[in-house]
C-alpha cells in the first residue's frame, strides 16, 4: 500500500510574508534578510507582500512575532537574527528564549512562524551560515516559509 504523500510547493505567488529580524547584530542578519528577499524573490512572491519588521535583538523577535501572526493579515512569519556565543551565559539565555518564543508563536495562532536564527560559537562561524561561505540561513528560511503555506493550505483545503 502506498500512502498519500502531502508536501508544500514552492511558490509564493499570492502569499503574504512578514520578516522579524533583530538589529543585533545587524552586519550579518541584514545579510540573512537578504537571503530571505532574494528567496521570497525567486518564487514568485507579489510586490507588496512582504514587510519587515526590525526589533533591537533576538530575544524581542518571539513577542513580536506572535504580534504579527495574530493579525492573520501574513500566510508566514520568518524570524531572523544573529547571536554569538561570548564569555558569558547571556547567549544560552537569548538563544534559548528566543527559540521557545518563536515555537509558542507558531503553536499559538497556527501560522508559521519559522526559525531563521543563526546562533554560533564564534563569528566566523556565524559569517559562514550568514552566506559568505556556504549557503545563506535566511534564504533556507524563507523556503521553508513557502513550503509550509503551500503544505498548509493543502491540508485545509485553501487555495
Amino acid at each position: 500500500m502506498q500512502p498519500v504523500i502531502h508536501q508544500g510547493h514552492l511558490n509564493a505567488s499570492g502569499s503574504r510574508f512578514a520578516i522579524v529580524a533583530s538589529r543585533w547584530n545587524d552586519f550579518l542578519t541584514a545579510r540573512l534578510v537578504e537571503g530571505a528577499l532574494d528567496a521570497l524573490e525567486r518564487l514568485g512572491a507579489d510586490e507588496g507582500a512582504v514587510e519587515l519588521f526590525k526589533v533591537p535583538g533576538s530575544f524581542e523577535i518571539p513577542l513580536l512575532a506572535l504580534r504579527v501572526a495574530q493579525t492573520k493579515k501574513f500566510d508566514a512569519v520568518i524570524c531572523l537574527g544573529t547571536i554569538i556565543r561570548g564569555e558569558t551565559p547571556h547567549f544560552e539565555y537569548v538563544a534559548g528564549e528566543a527559540t521557545k518564543g518563536i515555537a509558542q508563536a507558531g503553536m499559538q495562532t497556527g501560522v508559521p512562524v519559522i526559525y531563521g536564527i543563526v546562533t554560533a560559537d564564534t563569528l566566523e562561524q556565524a559569517i559562514d551560515r550568514a552566506g559568505v561561505k556556504a549557503g545563506n540561513k535566511g534564504f533556507d528560511a524563507a523556503m521553508s516559509a513557502v513550503e509550509l503555506v503551500n503544505l498548509y493550505k493543502n491540508v485545509t483545503g485553501d487555495k
